[in-house]
């Protein structure tokens, strides 16, 4: 039987085109395959951001998982560092999926992936293209670059940033290097990727408590690429896979009633769970609230009844 101090090993494989990814293999406790969880972080966030808080609950519940950081980002290789192309993280998870299968403990027939915020859009599509996932949990989802962005970002300042999005192209096509936008900024008014006081208080916060390889920037092409972006598109292809969506009713970052409108036009099997509180209350004070659904969610689906763990 594995100890619980041993539980977790740092990983590294390669995604399709050669780019190295690392990060932490979780088992849980008794030899054997195990039903394995793949999962990967938000916008340009990293595993040391409460994944591993995360995946540590899962495999107590039973699961192993595969925890990365995506490309150009943390542990990760990828160039241009700190840039966020969501197709090409779409596709890290399935090769992600792919190592998993490799891994002596993965029982190939149970697979699951989790994703939050931005990844919690990824593994949408991520669902519904790659039939390996077996179930499927989307936390405080993004779910429409579009919409989202006019959201967040208002119209003359969305004007602005598209002609330094232009101006960025024939940069880089000039060879120099690409432009780059922070994360967060104290001054909600300030030009940043996600303008709002709770990203930049959660950001801030556990940068200082528990990631300090945390970067706060993204190139500019980041901005470009998400506003394309629109994983809510593929929700109704989920099914017959089963969908546990987690919503934060105040959140205002991936906005909720963009969340619970997506939900709607998935198929069953289905189910949604509304926390109380806003975008990055899930990863602490509402941890619980919204764990404990998932652990459930994935017992139900990738667990024999007589592996479930009271």
């Amino acid at each position: 039987i594995l100890k619980r101090r041993n539980m977790r090993k740092d990983i590294d494989f390669k995604a399709t085109d050669g780019t190295t990814l690392r990060g932490w293999h979780y088992l849980p406790d008794g030899s054997g395959k195990h039903a394995t969880i793949v999962m990967a972080h938000g916008f340009s966030a990293v595993k040391e951001m409460y994944l591993d808080k995360f995946a540590d609950a899962f495999a107590k519940a039973g699961f192993a998982s595969v925890v990365y950081d995506n490309r150009n980002f943390g542990a990760s290789d990828g160039q241009p560092r700190q840039e966020i192309d969501p197709w090409l993280q779409v596709r890290d998870y399935s090769d992600a999926i792919t190592f998993a299968l490799s891994l002596d403990q993965t029982d190939a027939a149970r697979i699951g992936v989790w994703g939050s915020s931005y990844s919690g859009g990824h593994v949408l599509v991520v669902a519904a293209i790659d039939r390996r996932v077996k179930c499927v949990v989307s936390q405080v989802p993004f779910i429409s670059g579009s919409q989202g962005t006019r959201r967040l970002v208002r119209a003359d300042f969305l004007a602005g940033l598209f002609a330094q999005c232009a101006e960025d192209r024939r940069d880089r096509a000039a060879g120099k290097p690409p432009a780059m936008i922070p994360v967060v900024d104290e001054n909600p008014l300030a030009v940043s990727a996600l303008p709002t006081a709770d990203s930049y208080k959660w950001f801030s916060e556990t940068h200082k408590s528990r990631a300090p390889a945390w970067r706060n920037e993204v190139t500019l092409k980041t901005i470009e690429y998400g506003f394309g972006y629109e994983p809510g598109a593929y929700i109704g292809n989920i099914s017959p896979t089963p969908l546990l969506m987690i919503v934060g009713v105040t959140d205002h970052l991936t906005v909720a009633d963009l969340a619970i409108k997506a939900y709607e036009q998935a198929y069953e099997p289905k189910k949604l769970v509304l926390l109380p509180g806003g975008h990055f209350d899930a990863y602490v004070e509402e941890f619980d609230q919204a764990c404990q659904p998932a652990c459930e969610w994935f017992a139900a689906h990738l667990l024999p009844k007589d592996r479930r763990r009271q």
